[in-house]
């Protein structure tokens, strides 16, 4: 996968050149995020993360494999693309279910401007028009209003509560699921 564009905005792959951006926004939004961001249980919380090139590595050998998409979200300023967040369509599943989630984060001096429901929608899209998969889940955090809108105006509806679902912030949380079907996939 090359980029998806919409205007101003395009997710494309993160690349190894994109470290200093990377690093930047990542460093400027670490208190912001950090509520919302998936932590590693106690099982496995000694392995080493990897380091920002093997963390491309593994994206880019995900992406390949067609097992998860991620994607930085960068807006066009004065001329050049700008890292504002990251969005990934991962746990894809062909076969019977043909369905995966969506999960993604946004540079705080960016949020409240529509750019991530964008970018929801550009790659809901994508797995529908081009994956043809048949459902697409945003699994949240119950008190996260900002990402509840976005799913809401990106067209997913709410299905139900999943207890205990992920690992964040250093615990298992509860998250809500939204959910858009593909109405073309029968």
């Amino acid at each position: 996968m090359k980029k998806l564009v919409d205007a101003d905005l395009t997710l494309m792959p993160i690349r190894f050149r994109d470290k200093s951006q990377w690093d930047a926004v990542r460093a400027i939004n670490r208190d912001w995020l950090s509520p919302w961001e998936a932590t590693r249980p106690n099982v496995d919380s000694n392995a080493p993360l990897p380091s920002y090139y093997g963390m491309v590595v593994q994206l880019n050998r995900e992406m390949k494999a067609l097992r998860s998409i991620s994607l930085g979200i960068w807006i066009k300023e004065n001329q050049s693309l700008v890292l504002i967040g990251q969005i990934t369509l991962g746990g894809i599943i062909f076969g019977a279910m043909r369905g995966a989630h969506i999960g993604y984060w946004i540079d705080q001096r960016y949020s409240n401007r529509g750019y991530t429901t964008r970018a929801v929608k550009l790659l809901t899209k994508f797995g529908f028009e081009q994956l043809r998969l048949h459902r697409i889940e945003i699994n949240l955090r119950p008190e996260n209003e900002a990402s509840k809108k976005v799913a809401l105006k990106a067209g997913y509806l709410l299905e139900g509560a999943r207890n205990n679902y992920l690992h964040i912030a250093g615990d298992w949380r509860d998250h809500i699921t939204f959910v858009k079907e593909n109405p073309v996939i029968k």
